[in-house]
């Protein structure tokens, strides 16, 4: 596999009263085109802060991270605005869709951005929305849409322009068991087909059934990577797990609310 993404020795340091803290503490990890990743860990383990700055959106202070062999954290803001627009895709629970726009415009708008559209492009949106379930919720406006089918949207158009890093920070969130299945598996096969390289943040572990590697970080550090198909089918049946430390299984139990269901 070709490595698309290297987090070299990141460290990521916040004031606390007279000293410091790390919220990601020395962590070195590759990520190779085609491979699908869950990052899990408990509250205030490190790794929505690790996600934001993959996407180029947070600065280390310390540390690399090369994606396509650029360095990231080298770069003007200019600079890795424009690369962010081409390289990376990104959903988080905001989803930060345009109010004014409808589900399709809002998938096309990287696209435009870019000066890349053209009609296949919109065909291959509506094509991305119809395998999210959103094939009849194409033309609604963002608040015609439930919480759940605006991350779907937001989702949709993080894979529109062909990104070399999918990023997406629980994207099961809003979802019922059913749908959260249904949007992580097509995530998965879009991440293979399309060989690019997908990271998931998520403290649904029965999602991790799609995924070709954990990363699972603790205090800021990468306390273990799994990757074993007897590893991964443990921790998606998280009662019933046995054969992997309780650490690891640490993590808020899931749950979703009947007002959060779509």
């Amino acid at each position: 596999m070709n490595t698309s993404v290297e987090v070299q020795t990141v460290i990521k340091s916040y004031p606390a009263g007279t000293g410091t803290i790390n919220a990601v503490d020395g962590v070195s990890f590759d990520l190779h085109a085609g491979e699908f990743v869950a990052m899990v860990g408990p509250s205030g383990s490190g790794k929505t802060t690790m996600l934001a700055m993959l996407a180029g959106l947070l600065d280390p202070t310390s540390g690399s991270i090369f994606i396509d062999e650029q360095d990231l954290t080298k770069m003007k803001e200019a600079e890795r605005a424009q690369f962010r627009r081409r390289k990376i895709g990104f959903t988080f629970q905001s989803n930060n869709l345009v109010p004014y726009l409808t589900a399709l415009e809002n998938v096309e708008l990287m696209l435009r951005l870019n000066n890349e559209f053209t009609p296949r492009f919109r065909d291959h949106a509506k094509e991305l929305l119809a395998r999210l379930g959103l094939e009849d919720r194409m033309n609604a406006l963002p608040q015609q849409l439930s919480g759940g089918q605006q991350q779907r949207v937001a989702i949709a158009r993080s894979l529109i322009n062909r990104p070399t890093l999918v990023l997406a920070d629980e994207p099961t969130a809003s979802l019922d068991t059913e749908r959260a299945y249904q949007v992580v598996q097509t995530m998965a096969e879009l991440v293979h087909e399309q060989n690019r390289t997908g990271v998931m943040v998520t403290h649904d572990l029965r999602m991790v059934e799609y995924v070709d590697r954990v990363i699972q970080l603790l205090d800021g550090k990468v306390e273990r990577i799994l990757s074993s198909k007897a590893d991964l089918a443990c921790l998606a049946n998280p009662a019933n797990c046995q054969v992997i430390p309780g650490q690891v299984l640490g993590f808020e139990e899931f749950k979703i609310t009947e007002a959060a269901r779509v």
